[in-house]
């Protein structure tokens, strides 16, 4: 993100969204981070199942990687920057 040029001002309520923003990120990235921990214990337990628990590990980090470009878009645009 390229800085700004002038100071930016956020109110408390563009804080407030951002933090709220934030959290859910810090959630929703945990929650996948969790499922591929928990995918490779299965696949060392059932070998049997690993095709199927791959496929869902594969989609993984293209999830994850969205995740981050959309609150990067969004921190971007509170703070009136632009991506190089």
């Amino acid at each position: 993100m390229a800085l700004p040029i002038e100071p930016v001002t956020l109110s408390v309520t563009q804080i407030s969204e951002l933090h709220g923003k934030l959290s859910t990120l810090r959630h929703d990235l945990n929650n996948k981070l969790s499922l591929i921990a928990a995918s490779v214990e299965l696949v060392r337990r059932r070998p049997q199942n690993a095709e199927r628990l791959l496929n869902s590990l594969e989609e993984q980090p293209r999830l994850i990687a969205a995740m981050i470009d959309q609150f990067s878009t969004e921190l971007e645009a509170a703070l009136h920057g632009k991506r190089p």
